[in-house]
């Protein structure tokens, strides 16, 4: 029988799809986003000597695959135009492709909602996982290269996704751009990218000033702080509702209360009504989810990586319900404990994804490398959830 601890499914994971093999290279931007966080922590746990290693290798991996154009299109060399040493130095200057099996689809080419799914361009959502994969890095290597790399990440994918329709309109985001970010190919905005965004420029200011301590990135705002970007993200998700009830989108909203509180802990600004809207969100959410029955259905009408995602969210709730002030004056420590206490329902669906059969079903085999790394990450969290050691 297979090993079924993380470190067994992440190796068998980096042999599968050429991290540690000639095997040919099957990237995809948020399986190896998560890739990253699980080796890292793999190695800080001891369960994987080799982990940081495999993590740097993956890295290098996806900026040389998925910041160039693929194999099958006509354009060449990195998305971003860059060439030789300064293209080396600046991999994510033009953003990170998707990794789907299709081509983008082409300039006047009537949109197809069905086969969208599987061509190729840029999710935003997609590049803030990859942010925080390299920032993991950062801060786990005390290596500030990484930190680097994803702030400008997140300078090009703002400038990218977001727009405003007049001089006075609300931003807005686009949900998918093509590989060279040059046209929106889904025009609609995605729920809680905004959110991810502003998170995530939150994340990368703080471990940028931790790790250049006595440097004048700890005593000024030079352009590449994302000063502008989160100014205006900020703005963007005030008054948000971020209710849903989406397992991987609810996963996500913990996770994102668990990353606001270690960012607060570290000394940064955090706005109260986001908090609060983001406490709201996920109790909302899991009212809608105890009115389902999707548990009780079989393997193959689920979606193993978006329940995968819940059970990656519970662990990071369980987590900040631990670590919350016994009493803050505001009553918030007892919502926390009372939100983080679905241990039941993670351990059930960890339970029944371990289980061989249901690895059989088309849902999970179809889609093995993304359904194994994000049950990798709800067995060992610590490399995705922990900003700090």
């Amino acid at each position: 029988m297979a090993d079924a601890s993380a470190a067994g499914i992440m190796n068998r994971f980096a042999e599968r799809t050429g991290i540690t093999s000639p095997e040919p290279q099957r990237r995809y931007l948020w399986t190896d986003a998560f890739a990253v966080c699980n080796f890292l922590g793999l190695e800080r746990s001891g369960d994987d000597p080799e982990g940081e290693a495999k993590a740097l290798t993956l890295i290098d991996l996806v900026h040389h695959t998925l910041g160039r154009h693929r194999e099958d299109d006509e354009r060449q060399g990195w998305i971003s135009g860059l060439t030789g040493d300064e293209a080396e130095a600046h991999p994510t200057a033009g953003g990170l492709r998707i990794g789907k099996p299709l081509p983008e689809r082409a300039v006047g080419e009537r949109a197809d909602p069905r086969l969208e799914w599987d061509q190729d361009g840029q999710y935003f959502h997609y590049l803030t996982r990859w942010m925080h994969a390299l920032d993991q890095t950062a801060w786990r290597t005390g290596d500030a290269t990484c930190n680097r790399w994803a702030r400008e990440l997140a300078a090009v994918a703002f400038r990218a996704f977001s727009y405003r329709s007049s001089a006075i309109a609300a931003r807005r985001m686009v949900w998918k751009m093509s590989i060279d970010l040059s046209r929106p190919l889904v025009p609609s905005m995605g729920h809680h990218d905004p959110l991810d965004g502003y998170i995530t420029c939150l994340q990368l200011r703080a471990t940028a000033r931790a790790l250049s301590p006595g440097t004048e990135l700890a005593h000024t705002e030079p352009e590449n702080t994302l000063v502008h970007e989160t100014r205006e993200l900020r703005a963007m998700v005030r008054g948000g509702d971020w209710a849903t009830d989406d397992p991987l989108g609810l996963g996500s909203l913990m996770t994102d209360a668990y990353r606001l509180f270690q960012i607060e802990r570290a000394g940064a600004a955090v706005p109260e009504e986001l908090l609060n809207a983001l406490h709201s969100g996920i109790r909302i959410g899991l009212d809608h989810l105890k009115q389902q029955n999707a548990w009780d259905l079989p393997a193959d009408r689920r979606l193993p990586f978006r329940e995968l995602g819940l059970v990656i969210g519970i662990r990071a709730l369980e987590r900040l319900a631990a670590n919350a002030p016994v009493d803050d004056g505001r009553g918030r420590p007892d919502e926390l404990r009372s939100l983080g206490a679905q241990r039941p329902l993670a351990d059930r669906l960890i339970e029944f994804w371990l289980h061989p059969r249901h690895q059989q079903a088309t849902t999970w085999a179809g889609h093995q490398d993304i359904n194994d790394v994000m049950l990798a990450t709800a067995l060992a969290p610590e490399g995705y959830v922990e900003l700090r050691d």
